[in-house]
């Protein structure tokens, strides 16, 4: 029996400016700064982190900032756009919030039972407001809490092969949940995975695209029993078990190029940070460079 996929743990999308990524995600959209740290594979590289209060799985947003990334390009084969789950009534307010602040703010779509509204972040990452209950407690912030983002909703994706992705998916234990036009939709425990079956162009990975989604599971033995299984397949790339400090994961990229991410939950990116965001946080085997590690990190500020 495989082990169970819970759905969607954190979405992780490259930036080129850690300043306006703070600012945007943590003041205009009114998530929690939950974690400043560095990429584990470029340590002199920022890894930011936003969430709800404790940062738990299903609500985090994960950046890497990086100043001379080139532009990217949506298309296949991508992650086109994460939804963010808000209040039933609080597009409207969003809508107003967002233009106020100069985001560039789309029209409000209908798609399956929804309602979502689309906008760009300062690097042109496509986020989507998506009216709905969430599965999160909005931090109490920069935004009241009767309008605050209850956790991520979901994913829209582009794949070079959508019936790989589909298969993948229902691998994991997703479920099909309908089409609404080009759309595909792939339930999930906690939030949806969306396979847009349409034309377009590729795309270049880069500033203002998403790297990777990532989905829960229990423990590390869970991740080297999906490891095992995935292994034999001819339709993905798998990795090995990767320690992230806060979490383990695993990386597999199917056939059709979409990156999903195995991590272990429950997690509290505010664990053990007694400053969450304000203070760079390193994991133990970084410790004796932190003087050297801050001094060629970019200055950021809190709102």
């Amino acid at each position: 029996m495989r082990p169970a996929v819970h759905g969607i743990h954190h979405v992780t999308g490259i930036v080129r400016d850690g300043q306006s990524n703070v600012d945007f995600y943590s003041d205009a959209l009114g998530l929690r700064f939950v974690k400043r740290t560095v990429d584990f594979e470029d340590r002199f590289s920022y890894h930011l982190h936003y969430g709800d209060a404790t940062g738990s799985a299903g609500s985090v947003l994960t950046f890497f900032p990086f100043l001379d990334e080139a532009d990217g390009r949506v298309g296949r084969p991508q992650i086109a756009s994460t939804a963010l789950a808000v209040p039933d009534q609080s597009l409207d307010y969003w809508r107003s919030r967002l233009e106020d602040r100069g985001a560039v703010v789309g029209s409000i779509d209908r798609r399956f039972d929804e309602r979502a509204l689309s906008v760009h972040d300062p690097d042109g990452t496509h986020i989507e407001l998506v009216a709905g209950t969430g599965h999160a407690e909005p931090w109490d912030g920069s935004v009241p809490p009767e309008h605050g983002i209850r956790g991520v909703a979901g994913v829209s994706v582009l794949s070079a092969s959508p019936y790989i992705t589909a298969s993948i998916l229902e691998t994991f234990g997703f479920t099909r949940g309908g089409q609404d036009g080009t759309r595909v939709r792939y339930r999930t425990g906690r939030g949806v995975v969306d396979i847009l079956d349409r034309d377009t162009e590729y795309g270049r990975e880069g500033a203002g695209t998403i790297h990777h989604v990532a989905f829960g599971v229990d423990d590390v033995d869970a991740l080297h029993a999906w490891r095992e299984t995935l292994a034999g397949r001819d339709d993905v790339r798998v990795s090995y078990v990767h320690d992230r400090d806060y979490y383990h994961s695993l990386y597999v990229r199917d056939a059709g190029g979409i990156l999903f991410e195995l991590a272990t939950e429950p997690i509290e990116m505010t664990a053990g940070d007694p400053s969450p965001g304000e203070h760079l946080y390193l994991p133990s085997q970084f410790e004796e460079d932190r003087e050297t590690i801050e001094s060629q990190l970019p200055r950021i500020e809190l709102p």
